[in-house]
């Protein structure tokens, strides 16, 4: 088990930054308006020779009780009960505050070694708000800046003593190497959850945990970083990415937000299958559709999944009429799985877990070759290409250059002149021939090199 510390202190004193420097990546949202993270985030950090898990945290906050600071603060809390030991982060700039002193108590009653961390102590200013934290009784405080990474020395020396030596492992790659369909099918499949705000995304998450692990609310944009949990579905490992919600860009005004959406874009791509969540009430609306084309263009499998299913009256035929539905506004991705699901009630879940599990087989198929020609060969007699400016254009052959998704390379001659339909109609004809549904499917065009091109025209 990986030594967990948790990250912990009031609002604004820098302890998502520091998150970002030790894991060695922008994973953490970081603003200067207070109250920026809100939900309990882990990453496995790095520090010279030492490996750990590290727990980002919300700014320890005062709130009424079920207030989603109140809520914030839970998750604080819980994330305490789970690290190993603290860090306990304070700005040097600003200096020693009552609201410092107040939970640096709350920090020793967790019975739990603490590192004082005096952020922010670049300059002659910081120097002398670091020499004020001696007076929280909390031991000698480390001088960084997280921003510019400096004293990390420091910090390493300070966390020798709690972090035990563990032995190097290699990094499990994390991108769209092709790989074989064995291999796929042990690698725990990275989903991220997307939609509008308030669709139900970090309910549903919870329901799969059987754990308030995220931060929900009424208000729309409660979630605001990509928060990643790894869940475990009858065997099946996965990692599950909460994103925050997607508007239209016209509606996108604050920089918090803006922020937000950059992050939860940065997840899609992460992902290898992307689960749609639409509000069963407003489903198919426009900024769905543009998601769903996002998603697409992203080349990631995609799952459509109807929650709050649970609010809508029960009539005959309603799941055809959902598939009817999607084919008709989504036909880029026709097919492509969907399912009604409440995530408050637990309903539909199994289908939703299996159905990723398909869009993410599918995702990595790669098709026979001898299969694949005689298809082609088929689809072109069945409507051969047209002809442009009365000259026919001539298809050779097709060949799969890689999976995740399906891509194929087709050889031909006047490439530019082939229309979009045609490739439509080629796309539409692989996805029926090998059960390809939902996953994008890239053709690319090559023109055959031409035998005859080296030899010159004689002079006459």
């Amino acid at each position: 088990m990986s030594f967990t510390i948790a990250i912990i202190g009031r609002p604004n004193v820098g302890k998502s930054t520091l998150f970002n420097r030790l894991v060695g990546q922008k994973l953490a949202l970081v603003d200067d308006e207070p109250g920026v993270t809100r939900d309990r985030r882990e990453g496995q950090a790095k520090l010279y020779d030492l490996d750990f898990t590290i727990i980002d945290t919300a700014g320890l906050d005062e709130g009424a009780k079920g207030s989603l600071t109140a809520r914030m603060q839970e998750q604080t809390e819980t994330a305490i009960e789970l690290a190993d030991a603290l860090m306990f982060v304070i700005d040097a700039r600003v200096g020693l505050t009552p609201t410092d002193r107040a939970f640096a108590d709350f920090a020793r009653k967790a019975n739990k070694p603490v590192v004082l961390v005096a952020n922010k102590a670049e300059g002659k200013h910081g120097e002398l708000g670091a020499m004020e934290s001696y007076a929280l009784g909390l031991g000698d405080p480390v001088q960084i800046s997280a921003e510019h990474g400096e004293g990390m020395g420091d910090l390493h020396e300070a966390l020798s003593a709690l972090v035990p030596a563990t032995s190097e492992e290699d990094d499990e790659a994390e991108d769209d190497e092709d790989i074989s369909e064995e291999e796929a099918a042990q690698r725990p499949i990275r989903v991220a959850i997307v939609g509008r705000p308030n669709a139900g995304k970090s309910t549903l998450i919870n329901h799969l945990l059987g754990e308030e692990r995220l931060l929900t609310s009424p208000e729309a944009g409660t979630t605001r970083d990509s928060i990643a949990v790894e869940i475990t579905w009858q065997g099946r490992q996965f990692r599950v990415f909460d994103t925050a919600g997607l508007r239209r860009r016209s509606r996108i005004e604050e920089k918090l937000e803006k922020l937000s959406v950059a992050d939860a874009l940065r997840a899609v791509r992460f992902a290898e299958v992307v689960v749609m969540m639409m509000d069963a009430q407003n489903k198919f609306e426009e900024q769905d559709l543009r998601i769903a084309d996002l998603v697409e263009r992203e080349g990631r499998a995609i799952v459509l999944a109807v929650n709050k299913w649970d609010l809508v009256e029960r009539k005959p035929n309603q799941i055809s009429q959902l598939r009817t539905d999607a084919d008709h506004w989504l036909p880029q991705v026709k097919g492509a799985p969907i399912v009604a699901v409440s995530g408050l009630m637990g309903e539909g879940i199994d289908r939703l877990m299996i159905a990723i599990q398909q869009a993410y087989a599918v995702w990595n198929r790669r098709l026979p070759t001898a299969a694949l020609n005689r298809w082609f060969e088929q689809a072109i007699q069945a409507s051969p290409p047209p002809a442009v400016s009365g000259r026919r254009l001539k298809l050779n052959y097709i060949t799969q250059v890689k999976a995740r998704p399906p891509s194929f390379v087709l050889f031909c001659s006047r490439a530019d002149a082939i229309p979009r339909s045609y490739l439509r109609y080629l796309t539409n004809s692989l996805r029926e021939t090998f059960d390809l549904p939902g996953t994008p499917i890239r053709i690319t065009l090559r023109e055959k090199a031409n035998p005859f091109a080296h030899k010159r025209k004689r002079p006459s």
